[in-house]
């Protein structure tokens, strides 16, 4: 009685270099390709009858690809025993009715899940701020996202799952700012709700969004516009300006150096707080206009 399995010898794999398809038994085969230079290439697959019925009655063929051979077990390859085991594996998919190659799309599915579920909201942040950036006002505005970001939401869930951030959480975050930084907490809410939209997009996350404001955040948290009014400070009139420009040049302070540099390179205050040496917005060389201060 011929063998019904094992067909294939190692000597005759190995050296084998006729393009074609080698059955080793059980649906397993050696499927033997050309190359462009001339030598060939070398894989398993496995072939099965399932689904529909053809024409002639017959089920439809499928095939599945198992991986490419190995002789001295390179990463990817397989070795002839794994190869076996494989095809072993789908034959008692078949027998309990399973397709191998659906079995095989559910497993790699459920792996996409579970990889997804262990992206971080900071992950998850700095890949949104990444994207957006291109249509946002220069590299400040980066900055203002990323620093709030860091300063209240990291300590409280930036480095969970973005699948498990919920609206606990998020309220853990704003609630300690809400009412003393009011403005600022409503910018953070928006940036929190935008990020997470992002993640459920990307397939990180499923759900509604915990930070959306309409139908759920404004139900417990006091609307923004009526907790505290933005009140402006006034402004000094211009021609008051030289005299103080006097006295400040007298005060020997890093502030008041600030204060000048703000004031003559007119930029907001932002600006010259998150400003470096190596910002790129200096000038050493040039001098010009307001750098002459830099000495």
């Amino acid at each position: 009685m011929a063998r019904l399995l094992n067909r294939l010898s190692p000597k005759f794999i190995e050296n084998i270099e006729k393009p074609g398809r080698y059955a080793d038994g059980g649906g397993l085969y050696l499927q033997v390709s050309p190359c462009r230079n001339g030598d060939v290439s070398k894989a398993w697959l496995f072939r099965y009858m399932r689904g529909h019925l053809t024409r002639t009655g017959r089920p439809t063929s499928r095939e599945m690809g198992l991986g490419p051979l190995s002789t001295n077990k390179r990463d990817g390859f397989l070795t002839i025993k794994e190869a076996r085991d494989r095809a072993y594996r789908a034959r008692e998919n078949l027998k309990a009715g399973i397709d191998p190659i659906e079995a095989r799309r559910a497993l790699k599915l459920a792996k996409r899940v579970e990889d997804a579920k262990a992206v971080t909201f900071r992950q998850c942040a700095a890949e949104y701020i990444e994207s957006q950036k291109a249509a946002w006002k220069g590299e400040k505005h980066v900055k203002l996202w990323a620093n709030s970001l860091k300063r209240y939401v990291d300590p409280v869930f930036g480095g969970l799952p973005v699948a498990a951030v919920d609206t606990a959480l998020v309220l853990k975050a704003l609630r300690p700012v809400w009412e003393t930084k009011t403005q600022s907490a409503a910018k953070l809410r928006m940036r929190i709700e935008l990020i997470l939209n992002w993640a459920t997009t990307h397939g990180y996350r499923e759900g509604d969004n915990p930070a959306r404001w309409r139908g759920h955040l404004k139900n417990v948290l006091p609307n923004p516009g009526k907790v505290t009014k933005v009140k402006h400070l006034a402004a000094m009139p211009y021609d008051e300006l030289p005299a103080f420009m006097v006295e400040l040049r007298q005060l020997d302070t890093t502030a008041a150096r600030a204060l000048e540099w703000t004031i003559l390179s007119v930029v907001r205050s932002d600006n010259t707080f998150a400003l470096t040496w190596d910002s790129g917005e200096l000038d050493l060389e040039k001098k010009f206009g307001p750098f002459r201060l830099l000495g």
